[in-house]
């Protein structure tokens, strides 16, 4: 089975006084969670006694969440030159669950599922790209330059022939992909979707497209990612009629997915945002090799700027575990379950003075940080930990795009 797929060990894993959060029940309780060698859950209580042959984790109080799902991240690696090894963003840095946004088209995605879906220790899924050759050559070689870019009944087939890990399409609506093709690419990939019951992400970025014509085709499911951006054309703030329309699209069931990215996330945006009442439905990272070392660095940092601008603790939970799964029409309820697949994260928060930046070079400081302790898969334990950039690393990158000059 691929894609949420059992961990299995040679024996059971026991966790220990983890504190329950995300889960919709017990919030706050601390528990104890046995998971059997098959990697479902065998026992859940308040205390359990470890046999000599169960393996254990000591959370010691630290929470214990749905396993941290980033729905926007590339990791196509040796397939396009953005792209990062699923490990670099997965279950060392406690992602259990990593959703490529699009590095793939139908003309290489078996590639990335032989080489990279297939053999991660992370469960991964994969929007595919509405251009045949996904972002090979990333805003070198446009993937959409015209229609021959784009191969309808190819694209059907390989989704109808990898149901199980294409979990969308994905298109990106932005001049500096699109040139002046404006908005046919997306009424394209809306098509498709609505015949092959997918739901779509959309980039948005500058136009044209106008960000207010992409939200008017967009339908519940489907996903405008770098809700935050501040380009100009892009900003969900630049005009109260676009704001509007975003409230609107939020109202019907679209999903604002934050997508972070080297060019498109605004503290100043997501802090305004937020304070009119308009939360991201999910966050996610936007993780490739020209954002990783520079605004970026992970999902823990990622969660960590959205709940120093006033999210609520449980709110960037959830919007980093169930509602991710919920996006991209993964069971979502009743995780914490008796005979339930086990995937989980473990950390803690701590005290910080970090300083972080964001897309456009603006600088927070960081006063508490999720710090990963371990991703549980199945039976396996990962021990996990943010990522440190090294010192003085730092990515040139264009301003329009994110990409590395």
């Amino acid at each position: 089975m691929i894609g949420n797929q059992f961990k299995t060990a040679s024996s059971p894993l026991l966790v220990r006084k983890a504190k329950m959060i995300g889960f919709g029940i017990a919030e706050g309780e601390t528990l104890d969670i046995m998971i059997g060698a098959d990697g479902r859950i065998a026992e859940i209580a308040a205390s359990i006694a470890a046999g000599p042959e169960v393996r254990t984790v000591d959370a010691g109080g630290a929470y214990l969440s749905p396993g941290w799902m980033d729905l926007h991240a590339h990791v196509w690696y040796g397939g396009t030159d953005i792209s990062i090894k699923p490990a670099q963003a997965g279950a060392e840095r406690g992602v259990t669950t990593i959703v490529d946004a699009g590095s793939a088209g139908e003309a290489n995605f078996h590639g990335l599922r032989e080489l990279i879906i297939e053999p991660a220790r992370e469960n991964i899924y994969a929007f595919l790209n509405l251009g045949s050759i996904g972002l090979v050559a990333c805003n070198r070689v446009s993937e959409l330059m015209d229609m021959r870019s784009i191969d309808i009944d190819r694209i059907a087939h390989c989704i109808e022939a990898n149901r199980d890990v294409i979990v969308g399409l994905k298109v990106r609506a932005s001049a500096v992909i699109t040139g002046g093709w404006d908005l046919t690419p997306v009424r394209i990939a809306k098509k498709i979707g609505r015949v092959l019951k997918l739901p779509l992400m959309v980039h948005v970025g500058e136009p044209p497209p106008l960000y207010d014509d992409i939200l008017a085709l967009l339908t519940e499911g489907d996903i405008v990612t770098h809700c935050f951006n501040g380009k100009f054309g892009g900003s969900i703030l630049e005009d109260e009629d676009l704001y509007t329309l975003v409230e609107q699209a939020a109202a019907r069931g679209v999903v604002l997915d934050v997508g972070h990215g080297g060019a498109s996330f605004s503290f100043d945006v997501a802090t305004a945002a937020l304070s009119r009442g308009l939360p991201p439905h999910t966050i996610s990272t936007d993780l490739h090799n020209r954002s990783m070392d520079g605004s970026v660095w992970d999902m823990a940092t990622t969660m960590s700027k959205l709940l120093s601008l006033g999210m609520k603790l449980e709110d960037v939970v959830t919007a980093s575990t169930t509602r991710p799964r919920q996006a991209i029409r993964l069971p979502h309820e009743g995780l914490l379950a008796v005979g339930k697949p086990a995937e989980f994260t473990v950390f803690e928060m701590e005290k910080s003075t970090l300083e972080v930046k964001d897309s456009k070079g603006a600088v927070s400081r960081l006063n508490e940080l999720f710090a990963p302790r371990h991703a549980i898969l199945g039976a396996e334990a990962v021990a996990a930990s943010r990522y440190q950039p090294a010192e003085g690393a730092a990515i040139h990158s264009c301003p329009h795009c994110g990409w590395a000059l």
